[in-house]
């Protein structure tokens, strides 16, 4: 099991266009239209399946908000900054 970042570390490693909310991070991703925001967060599922991983995700017009935390550490550890680096790769 991961272990929970302190909050120095949170600050310090959390990627550009991400905030912290309590014991997740969370970044709303904009998009031209709605199929786009499908699109990623299907694309974001097979990235999360693949590092089992897996975001709570809430998709609305042009809008995809991601949330990571790691329940079984209980709280933000270096897998949901990864995730969080990998997605912003990606868009």
């Amino acid at each position: 099991m991961a272990d929970v970042l302190s909050d120095e570390e949170v600050d310090e490693q959390l990627p550009e266009g991400w905030e912290r909310d309590g014991d997740e991070i969370v970044r709303v991703f904009e998009f031209d239209d709605y199929m786009k925001g499908v699109n990623f967060a299907q694309l974001t599922g097979e990235i999360a399946e693949a590092q089992n991983h897996h975001p709570e995700m809430t998709i609305r017009y042009k809008e995809l908000e991601i949330r990571f935390t790691t329940h079984d550490a209980g709280g933000i550890t270096g897998n949901d900054i990864e995730m969080a680096e990998i997605l912003n790769a990606e868009h």
